[in-house]
């Protein structure tokens, strides 16, 4: 059975086979998340976004959507990159959908990878200021809902790495009214 486990820390510190980058749509370096991957990986993990950029993605990669790269320097073997959408409360229907889109989209690819532990940020709560609780509600979901496909992929574990113990508490509090 997959385990779907929280953990408060630094994503680039996970030794997993797939750490996922909450990146921004020119897949080429930002803040947050996806900067702190990008310093940590090296630029092993840049060069391989500007190949990704020069072949398919020439305009970027589009919310909701995720692509693979190596993973440089970190404990990891991948990288996969999914773009969060930005909160819109206006859209939200929509762009909720995009934001389970990034987790089951990152899912798909791992398994395809033969990955059997990816590590997840909280896609969109920087500053895509997507709410917390709201946020961590569509990512438990989305993983629930897709993990009797990963798992008869081998995947074994899905780790959520939440960086500070508020956003831990939040993801905590959530999956277990969930339960």
């Amino acid at each position: 059975m997959m385990r779907i486990t929280l953990v408060q820390g630094d994503i680039t510190e996970q030794q997993v086979d797939v750490v996922v980058n909450a990146a921004n749509s020119s897949l080429l370096g930002g803040g947050g998340v996806d900067g702190a991957i990008h310093r940590k990986g090296g630029p092993e993990i840049l060069a391989d976004c500007r190949r990704l950029r020069d072949s398919h993605y020439g305009r970027g990669l589009d919310a909701g959507r995720a692509v693979v790269t190596g993973a440089g320097r970190l404990p990891a073997r991948w990288v996969v990159h999914t773009v969060g959408p930005v909160y819109y409360p206006a859209a939200y229907e929509q762009r909720a959908e995009l934001l389970a889109s990034c987790y089951r989209e990152s899912l798909r690819l791992a398994a395809e990878l033969g990955a059997r532990t990816v590590a997840f940020p909280a896609i969109s709560t920087g500053v895509y200021r997507w709410p917390m609780e709201d946020a961590a509600r569509i990512a438990l979901a989305a993983v629930a809902e897709s993990s009797e496909s990963a798992e008869a992929a081998g995947l074994a574990e899905v780790r959520f790495v939440l960086f500070g113990v508020e956003a831990y508490e939040i993801f905590e509090r959530v999956q277990r009214e969930s339960a």
